[in-house]
């Protein structure tokens, strides 16, 4: 028998069976590493941050995770039915219990976290006052009414980890406004860099610990982030992320079929 019918080949696969460690979190916490090197770049940190994140499947309760971790504050979480304000922050305990154990829906969280939470049912999360949006739910979620919404509240950043829950339209107003918008094709890379761990562990016939993994992750999106950057200033477009991860996707694909001999 020969590599190719090893599971190495298949990611997601059970810890038991030469799965990895960090799976689940890998989207959400990779799109938070990558708005940390944002901040990192301009001499900043969560600390003290106001975040509002769209959604709270896995995407969205381990990007909350991580804010939290960082030193952010997560002040919005939301579900189809509408969204939770929690001016304290979010209880990342409650809300796991309420989606991954109890299977609830979001307003569930007002009734066990009381009077310091409100449920707005129905209604977008982007009126939220933050300086840090991160939608994690799905796409197209986040139109141009709610991106003037979230640069007139005075966010700073908005960093898609979701597969383009951003429409073209808000795109463009938080480019004009001189937001940093982090693409998905970037910051939403966590998931696909993972599984790319999860092969390397199981061609190396290894396994590794949740925090090696993580420090892996986190590396990679510090990469991309670096790479994003370098790459705008390099063709004119100093800061833009967007443009960085255009170009520097197209590029990378490019020169590997220049160097394969396909064109």
């Amino acid at each position: 028998m020969t590599n190719r019918y090893e599971s190495g080949v298949i990611t997601g696969k059970g810890i038991a069976w030469g799965g990895s460690q960090v799976r689940t979190e890998a989207t959400g916490y990779g799109t938070v590493f990558f708005v940390n090197e944002i901040l990192a770049s301009r001499g900043d940190s969560f600390e003290g941050k106001r975040v509002a994140v769209s959604g709270s499947g896995n995407v969205a309760i381990y990007a909350i995770e991580k804010v939290q971790q960082l030193g952010g504050s997560v002040v919005a979480c939301s579900d189809s039915s509408g969204y939770v304000f929690d001016d304290k922050g979010i209880d990342l305990a409650l809300l796991k219990e309420i989606k991954e154990v109890r299977r609830g829906r979001i307003q569930d969280y007002v009734s066990a976290r009381g009077s310091v939470a409100q449920f707005v049912e129905g209604k977008s999360l982007w009126t939220t006052p933050c300086d840090i949006a991160v939608p994690c739910a799905t796409q197209n979620e986040l139109n141009g009414i709610d991106a003037k919404a979230l640069v007139e509240n005075g966010c700073r950043i908005v960093a898609e980890g979701a597969n383009m829950p951003c429409t073209p339209d808000a795109v463009r107003i938080f480019m004009e406004a001189g937001i940093s918008f982090a693409p998905g094709k970037a910051a939403n890379a966590g998931g696909v860099a993972t599984s790319g761990l999860e092969m390397q562990q199981n061609a190396s016939r290894d396994s590794w610990t949740f925090s090696h993994t993580e420090e892996r992750l986190s590396e990679i999106m510090k990469g991309i982030h670096e790479r994003c950057l370098v790459t705008a200033e390099e063709y004119g477009s100093p800061g833009n992320y967007v443009a960085g991860a255009n170009i520097a996707g197209f590029t990378q694909v490019a020169n590997a079929m220049l160097a394969l001999g396909v064109i």
